[in-house]
């Protein structure tokens, strides 16, 4: 007779794995498609949509013009919210209490009140100031104009968006900046770098990994805040297919010319924001010089 096993030995008998059953993902996999195939029978069959008529005006001048002024419009915008945020950020990182709390009070503001409310602000600013100078304080002035011409639609528009936009910008920059290790700052200081110098050459170049993807969300949500520019009859997408409407009364086709066109520019400023986060991820820009994966491309997140 052979001898049988002992405690130690390894089982001879073979292991049968039994594969995890998820019923409920396959559920929820055919309510999924089940609402798609709901959704695309009523874009293809609903005759209110008016396929015809979006087709029409996807490409007309007048909605063109309308898109050319929403993308400058977002570039304006944001041009001023990042170099406004980065302002903020340092001065918010000052040792200086009083430059703190300027920045603090600028950041309380424009996050507390509502950016419509400070587009209709800038837009009537001659109500408030019909003439604005330069000059000494409580002295004599060198030069004035109607503030109207001073701030015309586009500039009441860039001010009250990118003034907004700066707000945010400053707490996502200060983030960043906060992440990147205090020893290398004070390494920096101890090779006699200056404080300027450290946060251009040391801080910012490391913050940019932290700043980048947030930043990136920003532009997309402002390319559709210009939607909100409408309300000072600035002609920009919006305001383009509302006058269009006015005139044939096709309001769903109309908003769905704009739809599209909002969707394929957020597409876009997506793929390049993905590739750009690549790019400083070290990690990242490293495989893809080498044309590799990432590691979260393997991962699948």
């Amino acid at each position: 007779m052979e001898p049988g096993p002992g405690p130690g030995s390894p089982s001879t008998e073979t292991i049968k794995a039994v594969p995890v059953r998820h019923p409920g993902r396959w559920l929820t996999v055919a309510v999924l498609a089940v609402l798609v195939a709901m959704l695309a029978n009523a874009l293809v069959t609903n005759d209110a949509f008016d396929w015809g008529t979006v087709w029409e005006y996807l490409f007309t001048e007048q909605v063109l013009r309308g898109l050319w002024a929403t993308l400058y419009l977002t570039v304006y915008a944001m041009a001023v919210g990042i170099v406004g945020g980065v302002l903020v950020a340092v001065l918010r990182l000052s040792p200086n209490p009083i430059l703190r709390g300027v920045s603090w009070t600028y950041t309380w503001f424009f996050r507390g009140t509502p950016v419509m409310i400070q587009i209709l602000f800038w837009a009537n600013i001659g109500a408030l100031y019909p003439e604005l100078s330069i000059g000494i304080p409580f002295g004599p002035e060198f030069a004035s104009a109607e503030a109207n011409t001073l701030v015309p639609l586009l500039g009441a528009a860039v001010l009250g968006l990118g003034l907004n936009e700066a707000a945010y910008m400053a707490e996502i920059v200060r983030a960043g900046i906060n992440a990147v290790d205090e020893g290398q700052v004070e390494a920096a200081h101890a090779l006699g770098m200056g404080r300027a110098l450290t946060l251009r050459r040391i801080v910012l170049p490391q913050a940019m990994r932290i700043i980048i993807p947030p930043t990136g969300n920003e532009t997309i949500s402002m390319l559709k805040t210009t939607s909100l520019v409408s309300v000072i009859a600035y002609t920009e997408l919006l305001y383009a297919v509302q006058i269009v409407y006015s005139r044939n009364y096709r309001i769903i086709p109309l908003l769905l010319v704009a739809a599209i066109w909002y969707l394929a520019f957020t597409s876009i400023l997506s793929v390049g924001q993905y590739y750009l986060e690549r790019y400083y991820d070290p990690a990242g820009r490293n495989r893809l010089a080498a044309g590799r994966p990432t590691r979260r491309d393997q991962s699948g997140t």
